[in-house]
């Protein structure tokens, strides 16, 4: 297998450049608007570096903003169970799981993000439409 001076093997069809290059070009795809173009790279990064909290949170959004809410719950959560304090972690677990359709399971990770950082409104936000939601449905 060829390498490129950058420590890692490369496969066939793997982007060019390392796992730091991967993650840049992921980010400013991402910021570019095309998250699913995004995601692929940032899954190989993810791939190459599993415990990276940056590649992670990237790949998540990435995830999200590509309408893969259920692969994007599954980083978020991962990210959380390494770390329990990224409040911003728990806020895209509980939007991710909101977005499967899982209203009640988004409740609890929302609850902690607000809890965490109680003057952020977008989490607030969200919380409070979770809870709405859920109202409504009670009352049905």
């Amino acid at each position: 297998m060829a390498h490129e001076g950058n420590g890692h093997d490369e496969k066939p069809g793997a982007p060019r450049g390392g796992v730091y290059d991967w993650y840049q070009r992921g980010v400013k795809l991402l910021k570019e608007g095309s998250p699913a173009a995004a995601a692929a790279l940032l899954e190989r990064a993810a791939e190459a570096e599993p415990e990276s909290r940056s590649i992670l949170e990237a790949l998540a959004r990435a995830q999200f903003n590509s309408r893969q809410y259920a692969e994007a719950a599954a980083r978020f959560r991962q990210i959380v169970d390494a770390n329990p304090t990224e409040d911003y972690a728990y806020f895209g677990l509980g939007l991710a799981l909101w977005r499967t359709g899982d209203v009640e399971g988004a409740q609890e990770p929302l609850a902690i993000a607000v809890a965490m950082r109680p003057d952020d409104r977008n989490y607030v936000k969200a919380l409070r439409s979770v809870r709405a939601t859920l109202k409504a449905r009670r009352e049905m």
